[in-house]
């Protein structure tokens, strides 16, 4: 017979403690087998009714239906988005809060702003989620037809010309950069607060120039409001098929604005892997598909072993553009 003196005599013997009965956490496969097991909080940086947000409820609604979890969005805006990716670097890394943001907070921004967070170190990639591409846009009544029409003119002897800046450090800033830069074009940068004036502003001709992610200014090209004159996707786009790429006019800019999923570091692996076979089953789903259209959003796969890569070539491709074009934030 076993007594507890006993039983304590051979748990030390085997350099154990009666404190090590203790429950043992499941291991992180096991944990992953069931997840999620509870409501999922997927953070978007931005304020709702932005194309980020959209994409995540759509995919939130989707996840919702597939898993039969609450996911729920929490919007968490400011800072161009650091905010929102400060909280989240600061969560329980157990994959159920998840952010769900884009490649001007995890790519342009480390390099225009003082983080709160260290950003080679503080996020796990889950992957690319979607994509949408931005789309060169003059005023509907400009007299160019061709980009290259437009570039000649940009570069006429006392040409003043403007581009709209709908945020320093944003996506479409660094692109449009990246475009003057290639085409050896000098321009002035109007600053406006936000997409929608500055669409606006192009559209009256206060300036000549915008490089808007395509959802923001599809509407207006089809009314004629703005003349599409080129598209920043390497091929053209099923968005708007009649576009055409800038690299096909001879502009080597291949820009998507990138919407991906991340978690904090130290998620488990198997966790990471569960979101997102979760996340792909969503997005390939034909109702998701169908509900990306309206939004110029494209469904993205990418595995986590690639985000790593992939994260590290945009954020030296970006710091090379920044500090080329000498961009600095007010």
């Amino acid at each position: 017979m076993i007594t507890r003196r006993s039983l304590g005599g051979l748990l030390a013997l085997g350099s154990l403690s009666l404190g090590s009965l203790a429950p043992l956490a499941a291991p992180a496969w096991a944990q992953a087998e069931g997840f999620p097991e509870r409501n999922v909080t997927l953070v978007v940086p931005w304020p709702p009714g932005g194309s980020t947000d959209a994409v995540a409820r759509i995919l939130a609604a989707r996840l919702q239906q597939d898993t039969g979890r609450g996911f729920v969005v929490d919007n968490r805006a400011g800072a161009n988005g650091t905010i929102g990716f400060a909280s989240v670097a600061r969560a329980r890394p157990d994959g159920y809060t998840v952010l769900i943001g884009t490649g001007s907070t995890y790519a342009m921004a480390p390099h225009l702003y003082q983080l709160p967070y260290d950003n080679d170190r503080a996020f796990t990639g889950v992957g690319l989620i979607a994509s949408q591409p931005l789309i060169l846009c003059i005023p509907g009544t400009a007299p160019q037809r061709t980009l290259a029409e437009f570039v000649a003119a940009a570069k006429a002897p006392g040409a003043r010309m403007a581009y709209a800046n709908a945020g320093t450090g944003s996506s479409t800033h660094l692109a449009t950069e990246l475009f003057l830069q290639a085409a050896g074009v000098e321009m002035t940068d109007v600053g406006y607060r936000g997409g929608a004036p500055a669409v606006q502003g192009t559209v009256t001709n206060e300036v000549q120039l915008i490089i808007q992610a395509a959802a923001g200014v599809l509407p207006l090209i089809q009314s004629g409001e703005l003349r599409a004159l080129a598209i920043s996707s390497a091929e053209r786009s099923p968005v708007a098929p009649t576009i055409p790429t800038f690299r096909e006019q001879g502009f080597d800019v291949v820009v998507a604005e990138h919407i991906a999923a991340l978690v904090p570091a130290g998620t488990p692996a198997p966790v990471v892997a569960r979101l997102n076979a979760l996340f792909q089953a969503a997005l390939q789903a034909p109702e998701t598909r169908e509900r990306l259209a309206p939004l110029a959003a494209v469904a993205e796969t990418q595995r986590p072993e690639e985000w790593a890569a992939y994260n590290a070539a945009e954020n030296a491709r970006w710091r090379d553009v920044i500090r080329s074009r000498n961009i600095r934030v007010q």
